[in-house]
């Protein structure tokens, strides 16, 4: 792919052990990165995008056989290769994870790589991506009753404006790039099972997808 060039200049590798990089917010996503996959209770998963190697290093101390594929070698993945082109034949894993990536691509290359995921996966897909869109949080605990989260959404006037700022290229709640855009655009490729965005981080939408 030709376009596979350009990506890999996108992010330098020290970036991903920054000290400003690895947030409270960003442990705690990499929290549910980990707990959706193995709530899946499969053991054949594949992780497209491999960062810092966090989840993939505690998956396989849980006995996870977790394969990594990157375009940067750099980053050293099990595999180097591109989403737009994954260098496994069709149904190779049970699960694929795919966190905070496909932003990386310009928007016109997102089917191409989900077709991609898709073709890849038995079963499952697990999928986050950025998303600008504005919530408020409240959380109250209440004795003998626990803890109550909400997420309100606090509509903007204005959505931001789509700009490639060195990295992203489009965002989920940028002008052009609504949820119900997103949304259709992968259930095209997927089921959505489940849809959610963490409390913790309202910054990854998740979303939990089957393959069709």
């Amino acid at each position: 792919m030709g376009y596979s060039k350009k990506m890999k200049l996108q992010v330098r590798p020290d970036h991903y052990y920054d000290i400003d990089y690895d947030t409270k917010q960003r442990f705690c996503s990499y929290w549910h990165q980990i707990h959706e996959i193995l709530l899946l209770k499969q053991n054949e998963v594949l992780e497209i995008g491999v960062g810092n190697r966090f989840v993939s290093n505690y998956l396989r101390e849980r006995g996870i056989n977790i394969v990594t594929l990157d375009i940067d070698k750099e980053l050293k993945p099990d595999v180097v290769g591109s989403v737009l082109d994954i260098p496994f034949r069709d149904n190779s894993f049970q699960i694929v994870a795919c966190y905070e990536l496909l932003e990386h691509l310009p928007y016109e290359y997102v089917a191409k790589a989900l077709s991609e995921i898709s073709r890849v996966s038995k079963q499952h897909v697990i999928l986050s991506l950025p998303d600008v869109n504005r919530v408020y949080r409240i959380y109250i605990y209440i004795p003998k009753v626990g803890e109550i989260k909400r997420l309100l959404p606090l509509p903007r006037i204005r959505k931001p404006i789509r700009k490639f700022d060195g990295e992203h290229y489009w965002e989920i709640g940028k002008r052009g790039y609504s949820p119900k855009k997103i949304r259709r655009i992968i259930q095209k490729y997927f089921k959505i099972e489940k849809e959610f965005i963490p409390f913790e981080n309202q910054y990854h939408h998740f979303y939990i997808l089957e393959t069709i």
